[in-house]
């Protein structure tokens, strides 16, 4: 499914983010099973070179239909990640805890301030 997300968001034009990725989906893959999934797959099919990462933050945490795990599980899902993302070659940003929108223009500001 992430790959038809990356496929279907080539015909998009100005920058295009993605809440999940293939990166997570190889990275559970590979907790789960024990494959190599991750290195196999996302050496294949690369994101921008900086990838934005939202901490647990517990004040803020709910589950719904789509974040069905509990909060310990995102602490692990996190820990996951952050070790992962940096071994693939990625510079993981983290993003503020604070309001959407700061985060929203914490991005575009990383983005556009000539770093990227």
């Amino acid at each position: 499914m992430t790959l038809a997300d990356r496929q279907a968001a080539r015909a998009l034009s100005g920058w295009v983010f993605f809440d999940r990725g293939l990166i997570d989906a190889a990275s559970a893959l590979d907790a789960v099973t024990g494959d190599d999934a991750l290195k196999r797959l996302c050496a294949a099919h690369r994101y921008h070179r900086r990838v934005f990462m939202a901490p647990p933050w517990p004040e803020i945490y709910v589950t719904d239909g789509e974040r069905q795990h509990e909060f310990e599980a995102s602490l692990v899902e996190y820990q996951r990640l952050a070790t992962a993302i940096p071994a693939l070659g990625y510079e993981a940003v983290t993003l503020p805890k604070t309001s959407a929108i700061a985060r929203a223009d914490f991005v575009l500001s990383t983005l556009s301030c000539g770093t990227i």
